[in-house]
């Protein structure tokens, strides 16, 4: 019994190595047969780089423009304004703010059409003086709007550096943003301060001669704003115009205002394509709804335009609207400042019709109302 245990063991073990055997012979074969190719047939890429449309980090690095040449690039487009000319070729010779009334405009058209604040360029027809580099041209006021404190300038001259507008719509609180000014004379042309975006939607009270107005819808920024600076630029990172310099708050530090851009666009545009302005008008006088409350002419909060005087023998006065109506929307569009409603009907044209939404003793009703030339 011993001797066929042993036997079978043995057979075993025989049949094994056979196995073994007949396995590395194969593999010796096969191996002999491989072909070794010099060029392989794939391609490697990157996963670090993206394909079709997708944008890389490289490249999103790339486009933007560092700080100090995104400031470069809009000061070509910041001139100085005076309504005095200087003894010299440029009013920015070494003069004071104050010998000349110095302040700041924006180039927006390559063709010679100035952005700036009518208390510092003057009324329609005014005339001032514009510096850009070591020149200075004779400007024209073709526009104005004092309660907005916006005014164009048009000169003679051509192949100039524009600025890029941006969407005030979209500010919020915290953003970066520049401020570019002419705040004392020619030591302290382009002065470059910065800060943040402290508030959207400010309205400010102004005690001038005796009269007392309001601006509404302004920027408000910690960024150091002078009087020099008035009529100049507030840019957010990218380097776009969001807003004009305006005023200070001179019993604070570090409380300026600007006035969104996206107010004046259509103004802008219509002199670039046409080289005129017809503006339209609904021949009222009105206040954001947190003035009316202010002034307690309203006391529930309603978000819209209320409306304080109706004009004599304009649009408004031979229609359905009355003294104290709260305008809640235009052609279907919320208003929630007096900059949206005027947004909205510079864009329009004398004779066109609109259709206000109104609140009148807590009563909603609409009227239409035909637009005419201001």
């Amino acid at each position: 019994m011993e001797k066929k245990k042993r036997g079978y063991k043995i057979l075993i073990s025989f049949l094994f190595i056979c196995l073994l055997e007949f396995i590395f012979y194969y593999l010796y074969i096969n191996y002999q047969n491989i072909e070794i190719k010099n060029e392989p047939n794939y391609t490697a890429q990157k996963t670090s780089l993206s394909t079709n449309n997708e944008k890389t980090v490289e490249n999103s690095i790339t486009n933007e423009l560092s700080t100090p040449d995104m400031i470069e690039k809009v000061n070509k487009s910041v001139v100085g304004i005076s309504k005095l000319n200087s003894a010299g070729g440029s009013i920015l010779n070494n003069v004071s703010a104050s010998d000349l009334g110095l302040g700041t405009g924006i180039i927006v058209s390559n063709n010679g059409y100035i952005l700036s604040n009518n208390h510092v360029t003057g009324n329609k027809y005014s005339l001032c003086y514009v510096s850009i580099g070591q020149n200075t041209y004779k400007g024209t006021v073709v526009w104005n709007e004092e309660d907005l404190d916006l005014s164009i300038v048009k000169i003679q001259a051509t192949d100039l550096e524009v600025a890029t507008f941006g969407d005030s719509k979209t500010l919020r609180v915290g953003e970066n943003v520049f401020a570019i000014g002419n705040p004392i004379g020619y030591e302290f042309r382009q002065t470059v301060t910065s800060g943040i975006i402290s508030a959207v939607n400010r309205t400010i009270k102004i005690e001038e001669n005796e009269q007392i107005s309001y601006i509404s819808d302004l920027i408000q920024t910690d960024a150091t704003i002078n009087p020099g600076n008035s009529g100049g630029p507030l840019i957010n990172k990218k380097g776009e115009i969001i807003g004009i310099n305006t005023v200070k708050i001179t019993s604070a530090e570090g409380i300026g205002f600007a006035i969104p851009i996206n107010v004046i666009k259509p103004v802008v545009e219509s002199f670039i394509s046409t080289g005129n302005f017809q503006e339209a008008t609904l021949g009222i006088y009105a206040y954001d709804s947190e003035v009316a409350e202010y002034l307690k002419l309203k006391n529930k909060i309603n978000t819209g335009v209320y409306v304080s005087k109706i004009l004599p023998n304009s649009a408004s006065s031979k229609s359905e609207l009355k003294e104290g109506d709260l305008i809640i929307s235009i052609d279907g569009n919320k208003l929630n400042t007096i900059n949206s409603l005027r947004e909205y009907i510079y864009s329009k044209k004398a004779g066109d019709i609109v259709v206000l939404e109104l609140l009148r003793e807590e009563k909603k009703l609409q009227i239409s109302i035909a637009l005419e030339k201001k």
